[in-house]
């Protein structure tokens, strides 16, 4: 087996706090779909679900280059979001602009080597 210096892919858990609009379905599809062309990937479809009149919304970007998700607790003004992405895409930039259009007071960023 050839293992390259590089892994595969990069998955980067982003823990956003004090975050925005985070009941709102189709502006965090909007915002998912927009990182992930930020970062270079190619967008396959998505399905996003919001929970209830005031409830969370959980919701996936299908990509070519693997998948962003999201999970909303309005009532905490906690989202996390899940990117993971492979080949040339760019994960930190997609982290990068989720975080300018939801404007948490505090993010946190956690980075997992896939298949290394």
């Amino acid at each position: 087996m050839t293992h390259s210096a590089h892994p595969p892919g990069l998955h980067i858990l982003l823990d956003l706090h004090g975050a925005r609009d985070l009941d709102d379905a189709a502006r965090l599809e909007s915002i998912l779909r927009a990182a992930a062309r930020a970062a270079g990937a190619r967008v396959l479809g998505a399905r996003f679900h919001r929970f209830g009149d005031t409830g969370g919304v959980t919701g996936v970007v299908l990509l070519a280059d693997s998948h962003i998700t999201v999970h909303t607790w309005p009532e905490l003004g906690f989202a996390a979001v899940d990117v993971f992405l492979c080949g040339a895409a760019q994960p930190d930039l997609a982290c990068d602009h989720v975080e300018r259009a939801l404007s948490p007071t505090r993010a946190t960023r956690t980075r997992i080597a896939r298949g290394s």
